[in-house]
């Protein structure tokens, strides 16, 4: 299986979650040698490549980086689309088109892609992302295929509650964005489920 090297790879989102990167982390650091080894095969990186052929992280961000806070330095990957003919602006416009890339930051605001991160560790933490995981794992609405729909989903929260400053507030928010997840306000939301309990 070709493999590539972490420190080569380019994310295409400004946020990740800090807590969903350590919850992977600590699920890949209780594994056995040949568990991990087989977990990482399970789970290739969707790259495409960008200019002078630097290859571009499209899926499973957070999984890289939980592998490279345990140590591992490459990863299986699987060539979505060779874009490395395409200038810099052109390639970027194809991502957008795509739903490939999402160039906004922790606040909800656009930057300009020539701003974006350029190594995987370079994205900063957007707690709802993390929020929006956990409500997932938590049964709040269901993985889809949808592009982009845990940024959807993040932007929901962000909009009705408050932004966690530690992991215990964190953990005592979980509860109410479980509840909101299920609530009218988030029909239409990729992957809504509703309240089975109406």
């Amino acid at each position: 299986m070709n493999t590539l090297r972490i420190d080569d790879l380019h994310p295409t989102q400004v946020t990740h979650g800090e807590r969903q990167i350590r919850q992977k982390a600590a699920s890949y650091r209780a594994l056995s040698a040949h568990d991990l080894e087989m977990a990482i095969a399970e789970k290739p990186i969707a790259i495409v490549l960008g200019p002078h052929g630097e290859p571009y992280v499209i899926d499973h961000h957070h999984v890289v980086c939980a592998l490279s806070r345990i140590g591992v330095k490459d990863v299986p990957f699987v060539l979505v689309r060779d874009l490395s003919s395409l200038s810099r602006a052109a390639f970027w416009l194809t991502l957008e088109n795509h739903a490939w890339v999402f160039p906004y930051d922790a606040n909800g605001r656009r930057l300009a892609f020539k701003d974006m991160p350029v190594r995987m560790w370079d994205a900063v933490d957007d707690a709802f992302r993390s929020l929006a995981a956990f409500v997932r794992n938590a049964g709040g609405y269901e993985k889809t295929d949808v592009p982009l729909a845990d940024f959807r989903w993040a932007d929901f929260f962000r909009a009705q509650c408050p932004r966690p400053d530690d992991d215990a507030q964190f953990d005592a928010l979980l509860p109410r964005a479980i509840e909101l997840a299920r609530s009218d306000a988030a029909e239409g939301l990729p992957g809504f489920i509703g309240d089975s309990s109406r």
